[in-house]
């Protein structure tokens, strides 16, 4: 039997579970739909059960093969979103649905809280308050569920209910709670200063789990867990790590001033720089399982959620299947930069920074088909990408002067990828790994069981570079149009979603 490595990857759109050899090679990988319902607009529910339900069939799943080629897990980690919020009881059962980072039902209360108390957050944490953070939704449950509110005993984030229900025991990690707001950055503790931004109690920390290292063993695989999925009870399970840290640990960019671009339901914006204050001004800051390293971003559900959302849309209203996204990508790559003066902005699940945003074509006119709608789709995630980057660049992060790597969606089209390229103006390295979350989550496993291996290396072949070509010009054109766009259209994005609303 041979030594490998699982890691889990809870998406908002997909779940995957895979298993890496000694050195990091993917050897297999199964996938599940993520169990999300999106309740209206605003409100994006996880049924809890089903989604460890899923969790411990694709391990049952992956085992299976393992198995019948002679490998043997050695340990498993698992990475998800961060934020939202997974609450259970003192037995670690749901005490109703989870709340999904995409989540927005809470933007009341952040839009109360002053310029001056967020900015104390984002001067401890650096991370700035909004809708999904887990306090923020705790606030919610407090004022929309009181009976759920009192019998949350554990705030976990989505990797942590994962672990809970691997191992039975309730954990937490550094990224995912560093992300959260809700650690010091220089003491790396808890601060209670996002309860209180919110107007919760101090004794609500208590809610959280105590802090580990990404890479620390919490405990083995239940008997329970053991049953369900085949795998040795006792098996070790690490702490884990919110899914960006995961994907940048996977991508090989971990290294001070190094940037990922990841295009996945949520567009993922990452510098490495150090963790400490005064941290980049970003909306989100995350540790490394490096001490003295974190991950600034800027991050939106702005990204590949938009392609998702277009093909559902493409078949009748009475199917549940999609049209394959690389049909998609294929018809786009018939279609002229520009997309013959359409244009769109990607907010079909909103964002942070633009809470009443809604996805926009604009400029449709009668010579437009599919094609030309995915063109338009996938350069304004690429612009919007764009966006926050400068943002990224412009917040004191120290970015270094190589070629960004770009993962997701975006790194496996080649046409997606030219189009990043061209719209930064600036060479990206496309990172073809399948399953990145997990392939990072997993690469913690081999010093956490002290199996004294070398650290896995990710290749950077010339040939996966992509660098701006001819069309960066028309891109930069499109860039003026795209930025005045997005500056004008907040009031009447407010009054769409009054209407849409007043109408639910």
């Amino acid at each position: 039997m041979t030594t490998c490595y699982i890691g889990v990857d809870v998406g908002l759109t997909a779940t995957k579970a895979a298993a890496f050899d000694a050195q990091g090679h993917e050897l297999y990988v199964v996938t599940a739909r993520t169990p999300r319902t999106c309740v209206t607009a605003h409100r994006h529910d996880v049924d809890m059960v089903l989604l460890a339900d899923t969790v411990l069939s694709l391990l049952a799943e992956l085992n299976a093969k393992l198995t019948a080629d002679g490998w043997t897990p050695a340990g498993l980690g698992v990475a998800a979103h961060g934020n939202g919020l997974y609450p259970v009881d003192a037995e670690l059962r749901p005490v109703g649905p989870a709340i999904a980072s995409s989540d927005t039902r809470a933007q009341r209360i952040v839009d109360a809280i002053s310029p001056e108390a967020a900015a104390r957050l984002a001067a401890e944490t650096g991370s700035i308050p909004w809708a999904a953070q887990p306090a923020v939704l705790l606030r919610w449950l407090r004022d929309h569920e009181p009976q759920a509110y009192r019998a949350t005993r554990w705030a976990l984030s989505c990797k942590d209910w994962v672990t809970s229900q691997l191992t039975g025991v309730a954990s937490a990690d550094y990224s995912d709670a560093s992300a959260f707001g809700m650690v010091v950055l220089d003491t790396r503790r808890y601060t209670t200063t996002a309860l209180d931004l919110v107007g919760l109690p101090a004794a609500d920390l208590d809610r959280f789990p105590a802090l580990r290292p990404s890479g620390e063993v919490v405990a083995g695989l239940t008997a329970r867990a053991a049953a369900r999925t085949g795998l040795a009870e006792g098996l070790p399970v690490i702490a884990g790590a919110m899914d960006c840290v995961a994907a940048t640990l996977g991508t090989g960019g971990h290294e001070l001033g190094d940037v990922t671009v990841i295009v996945g339901t949520w567009a993922i914006n990452g510098a490495v720089v150090p963790a400490r204050t005064p941290a980049p001004k970003v909306t989100l800051s995350a540790l490394l399982p490096d001490p003295g390293r974190m991950l600034a971003m800027e991050v939106a559900p702005t990204s590949a959620a938009n392609l998702e959302w277009l093909a559902a849309a493409a078949v009748p209203h009475d199917r549940a299947d999609r049209v394959p996204p690389t049909e998609l990508l294929r018809e786009a790559a018939g279609v002229r930069p520009g997309a013959d003066g359409l244009l769109f902005l990607p907010f079909v699940n909103g964002a942070p920074e633009h809470p009443a945003a809604s996805g926009t074509f604009l400029g449709i006119s009668g010579v437009h088909r599919r094609g030309h709608l995915t063109r338009a789709v996938i350069e304004g995630v690429a612009q919007y990408h764009r966006v926050q980057l400068d943002r990224l660049v412009a917040s004191g992060a120290d970015v270094a002067d190589r070629p960004w790597r770009i993962a997701g969606g975006g790194a496996r089209s080649e046409v997606w990828a030219q189009i990043f390229a061209d719209v930064l103006g600036r060479p990206v390295r496309r990172q073809l790994t399948s399953e990145l979350g997990a392939r990072g989550v997993a690469s913690l496993l081999p010093a956490a069981l002290s199996h004294g291996l070398q650290p896995w290396s990710v290749g950077d072949a010339d040939d996966l570079c992509v660098r701006p070509g001819p069309d960066r010009a028309a891109y930069l054109r499109q860039a003026e149009v795209f930025d005045r766009c997005l500056a004008s259209l907040p009031v009447t994005w407010q009054n769409v979603d009054q209407y849409r609303t007043a109408t639910a």
